[in-house]
């Protein structure tokens, strides 16, 4: 069965550092002009309490339209509308904005309790396992509006794969772990045809060499890494269209996390890429746009070298350098 083939990938994708490459990209673009460096994403200043009370709208910038500037002429995968989301009477995410390109990383960064993680959990409706949960706006995979009653959410969990904090492989072989979506999907039934994804599977996640000759082993008994790596092919072996990723790396170590950025490198060139992360030298060296996060709030968008080298609002400053967060 032929999976989608997009981008060519090697096994060897250079990965930038984290700093300087930032750095260096935004010493080369030098000034900027009207479609690089448009104007970004603009919050006022100061916190918003979250709560049932009244809240004052805060002024900014329409995101769509910061994104447009940022992305003239690039179509988005996905794109969020005013989206908020409240666990009964508790806002938890206020009216946020954001688009999600296909073939780009987009970076959620921000201190615990912001809220980036619930939004993320939005773009494939995890929420909706949480009975107190309420999600009011718009979210468009291709124009399809996700939270219409009508969206088949299985079908919607095929498209846009999610792989969370703590590598949760099913108690199944390593083969079973990756052949289990297609097979439950309907996309393949035939052991020829499902070897075939099993084999592509591992083959993108960085995993097939190291497990090709224990297959039928359980994939509880890989390493940390190497869990989470298969649950990347699990993620994938379903031919998605968008990946999420909550904080993927937080349960692993410095070797196993190299292991995890540079497929999130190669996986890019196939894939729209959304990942949550608390750690901002990933963010700088795993993404091409990042959106910061704060109170619940989307306060600042962008390119991400522009974002940790030039960022616009205060708040931004502060997180980027360590003053709370």
């Amino acid at each position: 069965m032929n999976m989608k083939e997009k981008m060519p990938i090697t096994p060897t994708t250079p990965m930038p550092t984290t700093s300087t490459a930032v750095a260096a990209e935004a010493n080369r673009r030098g000034p900027s002009t009207a479609d690089e460096n448009a104007p970004e994403f603009r919050a006022p200043d100061g916190p918003h309490e979250l709560d049932s009370g009244p809240m004052i709208p805060p002024q900014v910038v329409p995101t769509d339209d910061v994104a447009e500037s940022v992305d003239a002429g690039r179509a988005s995968k996905m794109r969020a509308n005013d989206v908020s989301v409240f666990y009964g009477e508790k806002r938890a995410l206020n009216g946020v904005s954001i688009r999600i390109y296909e073939e780009l990383v987009t970076a959620f960064i921000g201190p615990s309790g912001c809220g980036k993680s619930t939004f993320l959990r939005c773009l494939n409706r995890m929420n909706d396992t949480i009975p107190s949960a309420r999600v009011t706006g718009r979210i468009e995979l291709d124009g399809e509006d996700i939270t219409s009653p009508d969206m088949d959410v299985v079908q919607l969990r095929a498209r846009v794969g999610m792989v969370f904090q703590k590598p949760n492989p099913f108690p199944k072989s390593i083969y079973e772990n990756v052949a289990y979506g297609p097979r439950i999907h309907g996309i393949s039934n035939s052991k020829l045809d499902l070897d075939e994804i099993v084999e592509k599977s591992l083959k993108r996640a960085g995993l097939w060499d190291e497990v090709k000759d224990r297959l039928s082993e359980s994939g509880t008994a890989l390493s940390g890494g190497q869990q989470q790596r298969l649950c990347i092919a699990r993620a994938i072996a379903v031919d998605p269209e968008v990946i999420l990723m909550d904080e993927p790396c937080s349960a692993l170590d410095p070797i196993a996390t190299a292991k995890i950025e540079e497929l999130i490198h190669e996986l890019r060139g196939r894939y729209a890429i959304a990942i949550v992360t608390h750690n901002m030298q990933q963010a700088a060296r795993v993404s091409q746009r990042t959106a910061f996060f704060h109170l619940g709030e989307l306060v600042e968008y962008g390119k991400t070298s522009e974002i940790f080298t030039n960022p616009r609002q205060p708040r931004t400053t502060d997180y980027i350098t360590g003053r709370y967060g």
